[in-house]
């Protein structure tokens, strides 16, 4: 009797320890796929960015020194090899974007462009999609993280090497406080 309680907890603890690791792979697995997501929408944005450049450049011949810090940006974050690389590097790009978009202010044949309008709206519908996109993944990165930290799912994630993950963080302005004067 003894012996079949003693096997029944076994088997317990191991059906606990598959159904744990089946779900740390399936999240894992979720965060590979929002991670790809991420990178096809900024694929998208940095596809954008030589047209809207174009179009500025017609108008502001004499802002070279903004158009070639929206490139260079652009480059940087091409070239970013991992997730959080990508994140910062897109974040700088972010940056550039809005001195970009700056210029339209000083050039009002250039904000009535409908070429650059367009522009301008495909951007923001991608960022928005690109926003959606991260706060999936840092849920799915939230949910591994508890399970990675928690007892008793730690003891199966510490077996089968599975880690806390980073999350994706916006960039420092976009935490600034915004300061509204009428």
């Amino acid at each position: 009797m003894v012996g079949i309680i003693i096997g029944a907890i076994v088997v317990l603890v191991l059906v606990y320890g598959v159904a744990v690791y089946n779900k740390l792979v399936r999240l894992r697995n979720q965060s590979e796929e929002s991670a790809a997501a991420i990178d096809a929408h900024l694929k998208k944005r940095y596809d954008l960015v030589p047209n809207l450049v174009e179009t500025v450049k017609g108008y502001a011949k004499h802002e070279s020194q903004t158009l070639t810090a929206v490139i260079e940006a652009r480059n940087a974050a091409m070239g970013a090899t991992t997730l959080t690389e990508k994140n910062e590097a897109s974040n700088a790009f972010s940056s550039t974007l809005k001195s970009l978009f700056a210029l339209s202010e000083s050039y009002p044949d250039l904000k009535a462009n409908q070429g650059f309008l367009d522009l301008q709206s495909q951007l923001q519908k991608i960022e928005e999609e690109l926003l959606h996109v991260r706060k999936y993944y840092n849920a799915v990165i939230n949910d591994i993280n508890t399970m990675v930290e928690t007892i008793p799912s730690s003891i199966v994630a510490g077996i089968a090497h599975f880690t806390k993950l980073p999350y994706l963080a916006i960039e420092d302005e976009a935490r600034a406080q915004v300061n509204v004067r009428f």
